[in-house]
């Protein structure tokens, strides 16, 4: 994205900021795997959403102090010998072009400028990124920073920037948009191809390839999330992802996956006859949750309680069940579907944002409900991702396939 794009989103966090103060944010580093082996790096994204950058180990600091608003990044100084074992790091200019913050230094520098800040300026308070998503999650780089502030600084107030991140990044720019559908469109290609090689006797994973053939050869360098190709009761588990069963005849595979590009993700649902052929069973039960997902994105509006989603799901799934005699009271729902319907989408792909809100433009949120019978061996789940507009809603998956006689129809031409 442009680099305007970052400044705008440190401009919008800065106006949060009090006065005499310093915002330091991490882009992390890749943990040891095993022996030299580092698992994958992938930044912080409260990070990159205020930089653009995806290189590790790098910080950046702002800070407002009497009014006046500094810029930094603490750069890896060049190194020529690593350079020839794992190449360049980022360089000054790169790192401007991309950021658009102009004060460069290396990381050397960091802690003798956080000193000269706090000893030199009444610095009252040091904003990081303390997200915590459990009592015994172990504590990340901006915590253990916390820590070093407060053992050294004991006179500084040590705040947590988190939710004022996610909030901002709960509304999209029209940038952000352009990157999620580019990743949806790559994951509608996948699915079609998936669909094309589709057949009885293969292994889930054999069948998954073709989904990451078509990412790979699309410049994807990650996914969404760890695809779920689930076969038969496999689709039941919510979170199956072994994908090593095989893949019968009459079998339904349900396929949850997505293309993550320039860290924007896709997530889509989409379930599938092995053989080409819904069962008639299938076909009742594939229909009662189409007819809930298309409820509940008709009801997509600003104004709207997030949370009321999911009822309006529960109520179509449950009229579909009490139709079919699956069920004879609403309150059985739960033993075939138990999960929410929504989940907000972006740089993660259950993405931040608190879900006591009211959608507004901007947003995007998934629409997938499902309905997980396991004595028949059905599992049926159905994504889209959706975006809230000035007055009602936009599909921004709509041209993936997903009706019964579509489904039908494309496999069999293939």
């Amino acid at each position: 994205m442009k680099k305007k794009i970052y400044a705008e989103n440190r401009k919008n966090l800065v106006e949060r900021l009090k006065n005499n103060s310093i915002l330091i944010m991490f882009a992390g580093s890749a943990p040891k795997k095993s022996a030299d082996e580092a698992y994958p790096f992938t930044p912080n994204r409260n990070f990159y959403y205020l930089t653009g950058i995806d290189e590790e180990k790098i910080i950046l600091m702002i800070s407002k102090v009497n009014g006046k608003v500094e810029e930094t990044l603490f750069i890896q100084k060049a190194d020529p010998v690593m350079e020839k074992w794992v190449g360049k790091t980022i360089s000054a200019e790169e790192a401007k072009e991309i950021s658009a913050i102009e004060g460069i230094k290396h990381l050397e520098d960091f802690e003798a400028t956080v000193h000269r800040l706090i000893t030199t300026y009444d610095i009252e308070r040091i904003y990081l990124d303390l997200e915590r998503d459990r009592w015994s999650s172990a504590n990340s780089i901006s915590g253990e920073f916390a820590n070093t502030i407060k053992n050294r600084y004991p006179q500084i107030k040590v705040k947590n920037i988190f939710n004022s991140i996610c909030e901002s990044r709960l509304i999209k720019n029209e940038e952000e948009i352009e990157e999620m559908k580019k990743a949806i469109d790559i994951t509608k290609e996948g699915i079609e191809s998936l669909m094309k090689n589709a057949k009885a006797g293969m292994k889930e994973y054999q069948l998954e390839a073709y989904f990451d053939f078509v990412l790979k050869t699309n410049g994807v360098k990650d996914y969404a999330f760890k695809t779920i190709a689930a076969s038969g009761k496999n689709a039941t588990v919510l979170h199956y992802v072994a994908n090593n069963s095989d893949i019968k005849d009459g079998d339904l595979i349900l396929f949850d996956l997505g293309a993550q590009l320039n860290y924007y993700n896709a997530d889509i649902s989409r379930t599938i006859p092995a053989n080409g052929k819904f069962t008639e069973r299938q076909k009742q039960i594939y229909n009662v949750v189409l007819k809930a997902e298309l409820e509940v994105i008709k009801a997509i509006k600003p104004g709207l309680p997030f949370v009321e989603l999911n009822n309006i799901a529960k109520k179509h799934l449950a009229e579909g069940l009490k139709e079919l005699g699956v069920i004879e009271k609403d309150e059985e729902l739960s033993r075939y579907y138990y999960h929410g319907v929504s989940h907000f989408l972006g740089l993660d792909t259950h993405d931040v944002g608190s879900r006591e809100v009211e959608l507004k433009p901007g947003m995007i949120v998934t629409v997938e409900p499902g309905l997980y019978i396991e004595e028949e061996a059905i599992g049926i789940r159905i994504e889209d991702d959706v975006l809230v507009t000035e007055e009602s809603y936009e599909v921004l998956s709509k041209d993936i396939i997903k009706t019964v006689e579509e489904i039908e129809a494309f496999m069999n031409e293939s």
